[in-house]
């Protein structure tokens, strides 16, 4: 009777009474190829973009082997396939090579190993529909066997070990855990300054409106307590008149109640006095001294009228055109 071979790593079952005296050989084959399939590991070059792993019955061979170091230089990614495609696999896979590098063995599915990283594989060995999976998902170790960089989703995970330990038995659902996100850098560190800078309570002349509205359409002002407060008498429109005002205003209305400018007009050529009881006009003076009105030239009086309606003049009257 034949040979016949276990089906994933392919070590020889000889026939009964098959291989007399030449069965040490075979068996010495056999543990060689289960010390690979338990801790063997292989260095295999690869090149270009594709390569076949090989596992061939009873014949020492790459694909028997557990863990796989892959090293050589790829022309792109490169296409490994394990063969044969009935023989179910798991593969520790570090990819020492400028490219990826992807794992195949029937039209089931494929996983890829980055250049860099480490991973656990599995061929289902279904035949032509074989898959081949990744056991560690989203998660990569990088750094070969004395690895230090860990990526999750391509991510690199850049905590120590002392912080992922603060996340241990965290009750956090996934939604609570999202909070987190788009933090830039501590969560704590921005918290505690925040919670130093910030006031506890409103306080100062903000407490009069820390609760309540003000009264609408009011001017605010600062009351006897210096707190802020709304005037009860001057309303935002009454506010909205000084908008324009270029100085004090008191000091533009003393100004024109004292003085006009120059100008022959009455009306814009006069200078009041500041009891505003009399006119100028350049050196003439028109005053009301008590009840007589008085016409000065400088400073000389002139013309007097009685509030009787006497008439006094200081020198001859003389017409002007005719009397």
């Amino acid at each position: 009777m034949p040979s016949t071979y276990t089906s994933n790593t392919g070590i020889e079952k000889p026939g009964s009474g098959e291989q007399a005296g030449t069965w040490g050989a075979t068996s010495n084959n056999n543990f060689e190829i289960i010390d690979r399939a338990l801790n063997g590991v292989v260095s295999i070059e690869i090149a270009g973009t594709s390569h076949t792993l090989t596992t061939t019955d009873g014949v020492l061979s790459n694909g028997q082997y557990k863990v796989l170091v892959l090293t050589g230089t790829p022309s792109g990614t490169n296409t490994v396939t394990i063969s044969p495609n009935d023989q179910a696999k798991i593969y520790f896979v570090q990819n020492d090579t400028a490219q990826s590098v992807m794992f195949t063995q029937g039209s089931g599915g494929n996983a890829t190993v980055p250049t860099g990283a480490t991973k656990i594989i599995y061929a289902d060995g279904a035949g032509a529909g074989a898959a081949v999976a990744d056991f560690t998902g989203a998660l990569s170790v990088t750094g070969g066997v004395n690895a230090t960089t860990l990526e999750i989703n391509g991510t690199q995970v850049t905590s120590t070990a002392a912080e992922l330990n603060v996340l241990d038995g965290i009750t956090a659902n996934v939604t609570e855990l999202n909070y987190i996100t788009g933090l830039t850098s501590s969560a704590q560190t921005q918290i505690d300054s925040l919670s130093s800078s910030k006031q506890a309570n409103i306080t100062g002349a903000a407490t009069t409106i820390a609760s309540s509205d003000l009264t609408p359409e009011r001017a605010l002002l600062s009351d006897s307590n210096g707190k802020v407060a709304v005037s009860s008498t001057i309303s935002s429109t009454e506010l909205g008149y000084l908008d324009g005002v270029t100085s004090n205003i008191q000091t533009q209305i003393d100004g024109i109640s004292t003085s006009l400018v120059d100008d022959p007009s009455p009306t814009l050529g006069a200078q009041l006095d500041t009891n505003g009881n009399s006119i100028k006009f350049g050196d003439w003076t028109i005053l009301l001294s008590g009840t007589d009105l008085l016409f000065q030239y400088s400073g000389d009086t002139k013309i007097r009228m009685t509030s009787a309606g006497n008439l006094d003049v200081e020198d001859d009257i003389t017409a002007f055109s005719g009397i």
